[in-house]
């Protein structure tokens, strides 16, 4: 099988929404279409190397809704934002594209990543090579691939394909078991998730106790409950590369104000 579903109700009835509106999407856009538009798309833009800066690197992401929050932000411009979290210091954007539970869209990303020039991140439930194309397709220049709903043979097609179009996936884990068989894939860029998807918690100690078990030829970046400046040092000291920000950027009034917080360049730091 393809996926695992035993992470919890909801990631579980994502997922199969997922598989089902998948042949409805590849009869709309066949592959060979796909394949033309992927030539027509604009170059890769370097994911990996944002990433590797020295410095404090984020993420920002840009989510109007989530299953566990309902809707987050009800002023949502994916441009604006875009400008506004580059001009304040991410390296990176990640875009939500799934429709029914994020209220995501590929139009979301689509529009961010031609506001700025950093390299954008496509965040969804993929684990069909057409999903991959379908990311090029639309400009993003990475993906995330979620350990828990993926074997290690899927997770190794999926980042050859990726590869193959010029592209390096962040590949999410939340437990020993899944970076194991992440890196078993050949996994470069790891994620771990600092939120449990079977019960919703967040535990900042998850990334303290995985980065251990992370190479340190590999990327290393940590996601879920980070909303204050010291933990983000505290995680850098531990040897994470990077930072993957979501809810508490999309639920200040000021997201670009709260991202320079966290970079330590807020009114309390001057």
């Amino acid at each position: 099988m393809d996926t695992e579903a035993t992470t919890g109700s909801i990631l579980e009835r994502i997922v199969a929404a997922r598989r089902a509106g998948l042949p409805r999407q590849q009869y709309r856009m066949p592959q060979a279409a796909l394949r033309m538009a992927v030539k027509r798309a604009t170059p890769v833009r370097d994911f990996a190397g944002a990433l590797a800066r020295d410095g404090i690197n984020i993420i920002a992401e840009l989510k109007q809704a989530s299953p566990s929050r309902g809707r987050i932000r009800d002023e949502f411009h994916p441009p604006a934002l875009a400008q506004e979290l580059a001009a304040a210091g991410a390296v990176a954007l990640s875009v939500l594209t799934e429709e029914e539970f994020f209220q995501g869209s590929i139009a979301h990303l689509r529009a961010a990543r031609a506001a700025t020039n950093l390299p954008v991140l496509r965040k969804d439930f993929i684990f069909d090579p057409w999903q991959v194309w379908e990311t090029r397709a639309a400009e993003a220049d990475s993906f995330l691939l979620i350990a828990a709903i993926l074997d290690e043979a899927r997770l190794h097609e999926l980042l050859a394909v990726g590869r193959e179009l010029g592209m390096e996936p962040l590949v999410e884990v939340h437990t020993r078991e899944e970076l194991e068989r992440a890196l078993r894939a050949g996994a470069r860029i790891l994620g771990v998730n600092n939120r449990n998807l079977r019960t919703f918690a967040v535990d900042l100690e998850t990334s303290l106790q995985l980065i251990e078990a992370i190479p340190e030829d590999c990327l290393a970046v940590s996601e879920s409950g980070l909303r204050r400046a010291e933990d983000l040092e505290r995680l850098r000291r531990a040897g994470f590369d990077a930072f993957l920000v979501g809810e508490y950027l999309m639920e200040s009034p000021e997201p670009a104000a709260a991202l320079r917080m966290l970079l330590g360049q807020g009114p309390c730091f001057a």
